[in-house]
């Protein structure tokens, strides 16, 4: 045993060594490589080219090459978008955006369109009824399946009060133009409220370096307030800044791992703990609220609050962003981001491309093909905007008058539906509300858990499930037979990057 375990050390010793002269020696083969043919081109290309062109189109396709769609060389506009961006001011749409690779075998062939991720509030894309998961499929008539995401975010930004004009594909069939017209964007953080039962509302937008203190000032709001529950709304929140997710975990876990982050550079893999200095209750009940558009530092912090039994999550499975990425600049006009490690929840989940289950299910029913079909004609016709446009601000009697019309024309959707669509229509120009009590079908199911049902024995139930799987996960593993080889091999394996 002992003679085996002496080779086995020097082999781990020798053969790394020789590895890295090997990638050592290759490197500097494919460098002196691209050098020549760069000059080559320079210099023999039948007409000049600028070297700014070659080295440019060189980037790209190096970052074109790892497959990760969110590992970009970022020019001068996109380095300048990125800018505004982190700045939280900017001329545009106010969308979210997304362009992941389609892994599903039976969208094997079919375009990979721009994906909204998430409308920012108070904005025209928000105005105009844009939702999670809707695809863009043309912007000013040009297909974004052929175009790269950062190209597509630079045609729908410009200067305020121009106009652009996109093609939206909801669900299987539903397409549709919407004309936006740019605004200066200010990107939000964090709202407020006090809900019906003493219930403290803290709806986070997106993580941002100002955003813990933002959710600071919401729970010095509560505690003012005498809050005795609360709810954490997510939904539609893309995520942001890592570091600004987990300060804001501390204020509700007492102790314990937030989140962790594992790479192959040892400087990136770390554990990121709770502040022990948590400024709300432990026994306070929480409900936190998830959607397909929450992802990435949103499903960190719902993670984290599940894996920990912190709080009862509901809603839909989030969106599924596993990776960090890091903004690097070369020189004052340009740089690149890079996905440089994948982050992990408590229980050592990487949720990419899997996302965050709810602990219950709660999202409006899915429309018909009849309704999908009805709601393509309200689009077309442009019918609740005419009506709103005509009636700025409608009576109960003048909507249900509206309602009986459409109707009686053959539109098969729910007086509910409509009732809101006329309400959303009608409120396009002004400030959104913090919540909304009337039509949101998830909020109305987290208030009724907080002060209808048995919230201690929900979270018991939720543990209990948990620990189930857990014990079948570690039943299965012990059954099967040790295998050393596939062990290491399997620790050396990752999952393909998606992007944050």
């Amino acid at each position: 045993m002992t003679a085996f375990l002496a080779v086995g050390v020097t082999c781990l010793m020798v053969v790394p060594s020789a590895f890295a002269q090997q990638s050592e020696n290759d490197n500097q083969r494919y460098f002196m490589i691209f050098q020549n043919v760069f000059n080559f081109v320079q210099q023999n290309y039948v007409d000049q080219v600028d070297p700014q062109t070659l080295y440019e189109g060189a980037m790209k396709g190096m970052f074109e090459s790892l497959k990760d769609p969110y590992s970009v060389y970022l020019d001068k506009s996109a380095w300048s978008d990125i800018s505004d961006t982190t700045n939280g001011k900017f001329g545009g749409v106010g969308l979210f955006i997304s362009k992941a690779v389609s892994t599903d075998p039976k969208k094997k062939g079919q375009p990979d369109y721009v994906e909204i991720i998430s409308p920012i509030e108070d904005t025209p894309g928000w105005r105009a009824g844009l939702k999670p998961g809707d695809l863009i499929l043309t912007v000013e008539k040009e297909s974004t399946a052929d175009l790269e995401v950062d190209k597509v975010a630079d045609k729908l930004r410009g200067d305020p009060g121009t106009s652009v004009t996109i093609t939206i594909r909801r669900g299987e069939s539903l397409e549709f133009p919407v004309t936006l017209t740019r605004a200066v964007i200010e990107v939000p953080t964090v709202k407020r409220a006090m809900l019906p039962g003493g219930i403290g509302y803290l709806r986070i937008i997106q993580f941002s370096s100002l955003t813990p203190d933002r959710v600071r000032e919401a729970l010095d709001f509560f505690k003012k307030n005498g809050y005795t529950s609360m709810i954490i709304d997510l939904r539609s929140d893309p995520g942001g800044v890592l570091g600004a997710v987990v300060d804001i975990a501390g204020n509700f876990l007492q102790d314990g791992v937030v989140v962790s982050t594992k790479s192959r550079v040892l400087s990136e893999n770390q554990e990121m703990d709770a502040s022990g200095k948590p400024r709300v209750p432990q026994d306070l009940p929480i409900v936190v609220m998830i959607d397909r558009g929450s992802a990435s530092a949103s499903e960190i912090l719902a993670g984290a609050l599940k894996d920990h039994d912190r709080a009862y999550v509901i809603g839909e499975k989030s969106y599924g962003k596993g990776v960090v990425q890091q903004v690097f600049p070369l020189g004052p006009n340009s740089g690149f981001k890079l996905t440089t490690s994948r982050y992990y929840t408590p229980s050592g989940v990487n949720i990419d491309k899997k996302g965050i289950e709810p602990d219950r299910e709660v999202k409006d029913s899915d429309l018909t093909d009849a309704e999908t079909a009805s709601l393509k004609k309200l689009i077309d016709q442009n019918s609740i905007a005419d009506f709103v446009k005509k009636n700025p601000k409608p009576s109960a009697a003048e909507v249900d008058a509206f309602i009986a019309k459409l109707k009686a024309d053959g539109i098969v959707l729910r007086d509910r539906l409509l009732e809101r669509l006329v309400r959303d229509e009608a409120r396009r120009t002004e400030i959104a509300p913090v919540y909304d009590l009337e039509y949101d079908t998830v909020l109305k199911a987290a208030v009724n858990i907080l002060t209808k049902e048995d919230y201690p024995a929900l979270l018991k139930s939720v543990k209990t499930l948990k620990q189930a799987a857990d014990d079948k996960a570690a039943s299965v593993a012990a059954a099967k037979p040790a295998d050393q080889g596939a062990t290491a091999a399997t620790a050396g394996d990752s999952p393909t990057a998606a992007g944050q």
